[in-house]
């Protein structure tokens, strides 16, 4: 028997969250074989992960009985040497950078608070921000989709707690430009969160603010660029002060002891990172060229495709009975429904891509 008089008031008003269609899913729908199906709906790394982080999975396996360090030393030093900043500003999270939200927003928010969001982004910040009592504010996008830098400073409010932005964006692949990160910076007495899940594939990051503001929070992941989304590992990035309170909210043990060496392998693997980039940004222009419709400048693993006068969900669909998954946008707010976001693939899959582009728009 269910109780739902049990569940907090605002989770019936909590849209769930939408993943990226899975090949099972679509192998029996449709009576594909899974293998040759194209998955390139959820952003993942279509290169796999680094063969050092495989080898570093299996070698910890064995020392599973054991937890791992309490606060993933050994990963947060490595993201330390990455990054260039030191271990004070530095929190590894899991699962993923979705662990990282989560723990911000029970530590942040109370009820009443509002957060600010400019749209079309990821939706699980408004998940995790009112599932903890906050009011989520949206800021409509401005021309090309770009975020409007001045409407958000003007959505803020003296009830404002945190300020979420994502550079490149999901589902546009835009990048902000550091100045309007600062003027909303010196918007606002709240903090606000950067998402830079895919700032491996942009032209720059935001780190080097970190040390000039007690206010800004940079979230970043090992889903992406590293290949490793299965195991869930982000981290922030975040002034000391932040950090010690963090700690204390931190579930313990967040980061299995498995992530954290795959994680350290990865972060060693320059080839490989290097590899993973090239690819991207390789197919990102072979896509925005070939695909016979608008294609948005991406700065991310993924394109974002304009259909209209089609609609997206007509031209997913058609892709989807030829075996190739792609991200109908119609669950982003804000997003209208003629957008369709394509992660880049290998040079062979972006191929049957653009063809079958081309096939729907005939």
């Amino acid at each position: 028997m269910s109780r739902p008089e049990l569940i907090k008031d605002v989770v019936s008003s909590i849209a769930e969250y939408v993943p990226g269609k899975s090949i099972e899913e679509i192998a029996q729908k449709y009576g594909i074989a899974p293998s040759e199906i194209i998955k390139l709906g959820s952003n993942e790394n279509v290169l796999g992960p680094s063969p050092m982080a495989v080898e570093a999975l299996f070698s910890t396996a064995s020392k599973v009985n054991i937890y791992p360090s309490a606060d993933a030393t050994e990963l947060v030093e490595a993201i330390s040497a990455y990054t260039g900043l030191p271990v004070e500003n530095i929190c590894a999270s899991g699962p993923g950078m979705d662990g990282l939200l989560d723990n911000l927003m029970r530590l942040l928010i109370e009820p009443g608070d509002e957060v600010v969001i400019p749209t079309p982004t990821f939706s699980y910040y408004e998940i995790a921000a009112r599932a903890n009592g906050a009011v989520a504010v949206h800021v409509a996008p401005g021309d090309e989709l770009e975020f409007d830098v001045e409407a958000i400073k003007d959505a803020i409010s003296d009830r404002t707690k945190v300020i979420f932005l994502c550079s490149p964006n999901n589902p546009t692949g835009k990048l902000l430009a550091e100045d309007d990160v600062r003027k909303i910076l010196g918007s606002t007495k709240g903090l606000v969160f950067v998402d830079e899940a895919y700032v491996e594939f942009a032209d720059h990051d935001l780190s080097g603010l970190v040390a000039e503001y007690d206010n800004l929070i940079i979230g970043r992941t090992f889903s992406k660029a590293f290949g490793l989304a299965g195991l869930r590992i982000g981290y922030g990035l975040m002034p000391a002060w932040l950090k010690a309170q963090y700690m204390k909210i931190a579930t313990p043990f967040n980061v299995s002891l498995p992530a954290v060496m795959a994680g350290v392998a990865a972060l060693s693997d320059t080839e490989y990172l290097e590899k993973s980039i090239s690819c991207t940004k390789e197919g990102r222009v072979f896509l925005a060229e070939n695909i016979p419709f608008k294609v948005y400048d991406s700065q991310a693993n993924f394109v974002l495709v304009d259909v209209s006068p089609m609609i997206a969900a007509d031209v997913a669909g058609s892709l989807l009975e030829k075996g190739i998954i792609v991200r109908d946008c119609r669950s982003f707010k804000n997003a209208g429904d003629s957008l369709i976001r394509v992660t880049v693939g290998t040079p062979e899959q972006n191929k049957k891509v653009v063809e079958a582009f081309k096939e729907a728009k005939a």
